[in-house]
């Protein structure tokens, strides 16, 4: 089995889990699924690259990251520096996260969208998602057939959340409907977790023409994120870039500085 097969795997009996010990209804009663999510485009600039800021204490590739910062405090310095919208982990098994984590940065910091980053595999998780705060979920077309992500986007935007969906190839490419507002080229390979920036590149011309198109994962350098966005990315899905400095919120500032210059 491959990392994500594990991943996934888990995922299945940990969701059929939160089903049994908390009800759709009890979710829809929960306060922030009431809000009116914020929508990612009011947040977005045409002119400059737009960074994903993402806090994540740790990931199965690199171990743990960081394990003392407080998403809340992160999630504050990510927007005082310069960040589009922030992506919050959820997945606690690999990647130490937890809806806390979400909870807690949407009521401590409401103006800058959040993106729930998880494995979403049922409905349920939609639900969830717009119940503890996020305004974006992630849907992720290697683990989702068509017909799962065409629902799933459907719920999602009647819920008002924002669905980004993430692909590897051409193949997941073809995945995408109308409605799903963002796209993104994952450049880590999900059962190697290798990092390939070439990617990006390789499937810019396969994407849809409509949808907002994100760079993830691997993204070091400055000048890597200068020519993904002349190539026409609008946004930069980071993480591990600044949650390793001492100062991921500092190291946010320095990299948006340089890409500015």
């Amino acid at each position: 089995m491959t990392i994500l097969d594990t991943i996934i795997e888990n995922k299945r009996i940990e969701v059929m889990k939160r089903k049994g010990r908390k009800s759709l209804d009890q979710l829809i009663a929960k306060p922030l699924y009431k809000r009116n999510p914020l929508h990612v485009n009011d947040y977005f600039s045409d002119t400059i690259p737009n960074i994903i800021a993402e806090f994540k204490r740790k990931s199965p590739s690199k171990g743990v990251l960081n394990s003392t910062i407080l998403p809340d405090s992160i999630v504050d310095s990510y927007k005082r520096a310069g960040a589009s919208a922030v992506s919050i982990l959820t997945d606690r098994n690999f990647f130490a996260g937890s809806f806390q984590d979400l909870e807690r940065s949407k009521m401590h910091v409401a103006d800058i969208p959040l993106l729930r980053k998880d494995f979403m595999i049922d409905p349920y998780q939609v639900h969830e998602a717009k119940a503890y705060g996020a305004d974006i979920i992630l849907l992720i077309a290697a683990v989702l057939g068509a017909d799962e992500i065409t629902s799933m986007a459907v719920l999602a935007i009647s819920l008002g959340l924002t669905v980004l969906l993430e692909v590897h190839n051409e193949e997941e490419i073809e995945k995408w409907s109308p409605g799903i507002e963002m796209i993104g080229v994952n450049n880590r390979d999900l059962t190697t977790f290798k990092t390939d920036i070439e990617r990006s590149f390789k499937l810019f011309q396969k994407l849809p023409a409509e949808a907002i198109k994100i760079s993830e994962s691997g993204l070091q350098d400055p000048e890597e994120v200068k020519k993904l966005f002349k190539a026409g990315y609008q946004g930069f899905l980071m993480g591990e870039r600044f949650m390793t400095a001492e100062d991921p919120g500092e190291a946010l500032s320095d990299f948006i500085s340089k890409l500015n210059a």
